[in-house]
């Protein structure tokens, strides 16, 4: 049975950037309003009963300023990410999401910001340079847009490189397996979710790089996010968190100084 269809992408935001202005104040100079954490439940809850989603490797993020990086394939995916880290972690989204009421609540008041779709929006980059340099959590999906297959994309979009380079902060990369096919809950078929959270690497600063080398950045941090998804398909959801207890299980015993079972 073939997958049930997406509604075509809409990959131009003709709102004037004056629209979107709200958005990026409140997440520049406050942290994410309750409603994160009510949100955050609500579709935790609904990704562990429904889609028996797992995070695996979630240990792995560090305190302070870090930048998540995952591959993207379903609206859901900015909720998995969230569901199983403690802190609270700021999205950088399309700004068609950004509609009331329901765009206002969840994610304006959840400390999401948009970046205007079809426009070099640089109020997006300085947010997120905003919210770094407060300590704060940004995930920035690489391909820019979602996948429709599952099919991680040829190339990475460069923004990813220039927002590492030029806050010189640990990068995590995440990749999340199943999520695609979410789509199909239509049709009662609920897919398994797994989310694989990587371990942090970071790049030298650089105030002002060139395009090549915000790609280069970019295309070697989408690497480390396709090693993890090609390895969790490999090996299958059941498998991986079985190898990620028995991994937690291993560490714990040689910090306590004992063998492992």
């Amino acid at each position: 049975m073939a997958d049930v269809e997406l509604k075509p992408q809409v990959y131009m935001d003709p709102r004037p950037k004056e629209y979107f202005d709200r958005y990026h104040r409140r997440a520049r100079t406050r942290e994410p309003s309750p409603m994160y954490e009510v949100v955050r439940i609500v579709t935790m809850l609904h990704g562990l009963i429904t889609f028996r989603a797992r995070g695996l490797g979630a240990e792995n993020i560090p305190i302070g300023p870090v930048i998540l990086a995952p591959n993207h394939a379903s609206f859901m995916d900015h909720f998995f990410i969230g569901a199983f880290i403690r802190r609270r972690v700021r999205f950088m989204a399309k700004s068609q999401l950004f509609r009331p009421p329901l765009g206002q609540i969840v994610f304006g008041l959840g400390g999401a910001f948009p970046v205007r779709r079809g426009h070099h929006d640089e109020e997006a980059f300085i947010t997120s340079f905003e919210i770094i340099r407060r300590g704060g959590a940004i995930v920035m999906y690489c391909e820019g847009s979602r996948s429709r297959t599952g099919r991680l994309a040829d190339t990475a979009k460069p923004g990813i490189g220039r927002l590492a380079l030029e806050t010189g902060v640990p990068v995590l990369p995440v990749a999340i397996l199943g999520s695609y096919q979410i789509r199909n809950w239509k049709r009662l078929r609920f897919p398994k979710v797994t989310v694989q959270y990587g371990k942090p690497f970071k790049f030298e600063l650089v105030e002002h790089p060139t395009r090549e080398q915000q790609q280069e950045v970019a295309d070697f941090i989408f690497d480390k996010i396709r090693e993890l998804h090609d390895e969790l398909a490999r090996v299958g959801h059941r498998a991986a968190l079985r190898n990620a207890r028995r991994q937690r299980r291993t560490e714990r015993a040689a910090a306590d100084g004992v063998p492992a079972l």
